[in-house]
């Protein structure tokens, strides 16, 4: 089905295929203990990580892709309804997300004055009025101001049936649920802020000061503007930091044409072409006059160089990989076409001899007019934008979590700062080359950190590579979940972890608590946070016991009371689904 195979097996390589109707027969018990090691503890990230690549498609929101993932921050849905209906001009009354099969979508405006409206002061209602005033029938389709097909495609979302390898990454390795845009714009503002944290307009080359803020309108890229008008962008960027470091990068690009308009959200255009010399609203590094004369412009390569170094072993410390229309899945383009071609990406980063030593930051660059329910948090008046779906894969990523962190590409910045420059900032103050822009992204207070998303103290986890062509995943239902608790007298008596075997119908995410009471008191414990489970994979929790939990118990039968256990596991499945499971077992006194 292209998720992970029911039989678990650590140490070992896995093709992900095996159907979802052998999970019913299958029993492994993995044993889950005690949180992660927190960001920052030995061994480091430096230590471990010596490549990030980061991979970008584009236009889709958290919610279209991952609204109805288990333990996710989804669209508020109850026994597979959605709970929000968003106002619909067009009849007077209001309309629901839905479940979109289609595998090319319509999508909606994207530009600053869409991401503002769609916003609508934090009530996430206006994606329905935006699309239905838009243009279609545009001469060019991607433009960003026009939708195509039906103005409801913005509240269509996918899930495991559609887009089985992403969920497939995310039940395996980690999953954001709270990456925001960096700019609360379109694709050449967020792709200035992902290299360079600002998006601006100069009025000289190479003068850093006379930049000023711009996240709607920068200047374009060839081939949009004429050629005797390029661009200059003078303020400092990443690269420039990490050619003085002597830290080496790549910008890789597929070859093909680009969908979004280099205009605003009001300009039709047609698609232009792109590819790794030709650069354009994907492709803004030629533009920078750090790039230019640092004489890096040879470092932004054909796609076809990734798949060479992969396989060589001489990846770069950082590497920014770049779609094109085809694969982009940008609406109107394919969905499938885009998830076979990041699945095809992965798996060859995975069987490179140095998958060891490498994390992979996957999301997408913006909303693309789809519907999300959760409101942006404001860092400045640049964004941040609205949520759009990560993921982070690597021999050191945790299984199955889900990092409900405040997080954009802003933390993709500020890891590889931490990685490979010591934690030196893109900052006028510090970094030896000042210009105006109006902060500091990566020391934003709501910025999370990307550290904890990995266990370094782990061994280095196998690759899981996966079908580019999958089969479908299941629908979602009701769920059922079993609950089986082990020697509940020993553990609560004399161990330190409380140990129950959980196994769910569908894939869930399941939280335990234990209540033990003597009639007088009581003392509850639970699972540090749900675990993520395979559908029909009986999964071994184990509880850590407080001491007073302990103490209460022996106290109690020793004085004559009954002593009773009561465990519970909470299991939410998708789309709302739930179920609940208790077991009470009555200690025994000398037990």
């Amino acid at each position: 089905m292209g998720g992970p195979p029911q039989k678990r097996s650590a140490g070992r390589s896995r093709s992900l295929s095996v159907p979802l109707a052998l999970a019913a027969f299958t029993t492994v018990v993995a044993v889950l203990g005690a949180p992660h090691a927190s960001a920052g503890a030995s061994p480091t990230a430096s230590q471990k990580i010596r490549h990030v690549v980061i991979v970008t498609q584009e236009n889709r929101s958290f919610d279209s892709y991952f609204g109805t993932f288990p333990g996710a921050n989804g669209i508020p849905m109850v026994k597979g309804r959605p709970q929000v209906c968003l106002p619909d001009p067009a009849t007077g009354g209001c309309k629901r997300p839905f479940h979109d099969p289609s595998d090319r979508n319509g999508g909606g405006p994207h530009g600053a004055g869409s991401a503002r409206r769609d916003i609508d002061g934090g009530l996430m209602d206006g994606f329905l009025r935006e699309s239905e005033k838009a243009r279609h029938s545009c001469a060019d389709p991607n433009n960003p101001a026009c939708r195509e097909g039906s103005a409801r495609s913005v509240l269509g979302y996918h899930d495991s049936r559609e887009i089985p390898n992403y969920w497939a990454y995310a039940r395996n390795f980690v999953l954001q649920d709270g990456l925001f845009q960096a700019s609360a714009s379109w694709s050449l503002p967020e792709h200035l802020f992902m290299v360079s944290e600002w998006s601006a307009m100069c009025t000289r080359p190479g003068d850093p000061f006379s930049c000023q803020n711009a996240l709607q309108r920068p200047p374009i890229p060839h081939p949009y503007t004429n050629p005797s008008t390029n661009p200059h962008y003078a303020w400092t960027d990443l690269t420039w930091l990490l050619h003085r470091a002597g830290v080496s990068w790549r910008y890789y690009v597929f070859q093909g044409s680009e969908p979004d308009c280099a205009n605003d959200e009001a300009v039709t255009c047609k698609a232009a072409p792109q590819n790794d010399r030709t650069p354009g609203i994907w492709n803004p590094l030629p533009f920078f006059d750090t790039v230019q004369a640092d004489g890096q412009l040879s470092n932004i390569q054909s796609i076809s160089n990734l798949y060479l170094a992969a396989r060589a072993g001489k990846l770069p410390a950082v590497s920014w990989v770049t779609p094109n229309d085809t694969v982009s899945e940008h609406p109107p383009s394919s969905v499938s076409a885009g998830q076979a071609y990041v699945t095809t990406l992965i798996n060859e980063l995975m069987r490179g001899p140095e998958w060891k030593s490498t994390a992979i930051l996957l999301s997408w660059d913006d909303w693309g007019g789809f519907y999300d329910h959760v409101a942006p948090p404001e860092v400045d008046q640049n964004g941040y934008g609205l949520r759009v779906p990560g993921l982070v894969i690597s021999p050191y990523a945790r299984r199955g979590y889900i990092d409900h962190q405040t997080l954009s590409s802003d933390a993709y910045v500020k890891f590889i700062e931490d990685l490979f420059l010591g934690g030196n900032r893109i900052d006028p103050s510090t970094d030896g080359r000042p210009d105006p822009r109006p902060d500091v992204r990566e020391d934003a207070p709501q910025l999370g950190d990307l550290r904890a998303d990995f266990d370094f103290t782990q061994p280095p986890r196998r690759p899981v590579i996966l079908n580019p062509a999958p089969s479908p995943g299941p629908a979602p239902g009701p769920l059922r979940v079993g609950l089986r608790p082990r020697n509940v007298q020993g553990d609560v008596l004399r161990h330190s972890t409380l140990k129950t075997d959980v196994r769910c119908s569908g894939l869930c995410a399941t939280a335990v608590t234990a209540v033990v009471t003597d009639g007088v008191s009581s003392v509850s414990f639970a699972t540090p946070s749900p675990f993520l489970l395979d559908p029909g994979v009986l999964t071994r929790l184990a509880i850590p016991v407080p001491a007073s939990a302990r103490s209460l118990a022996r106290q109690g039968l020793q004085a004559g009371r009954q002593v009773t256990v009561t465990i519970t596991g909470q299991a939410e499945g998708e789309a709302g689904w739930s179920a609940t499971r208790t077991r009470r077992v009555t200690l025994a006194a000398g037990g």
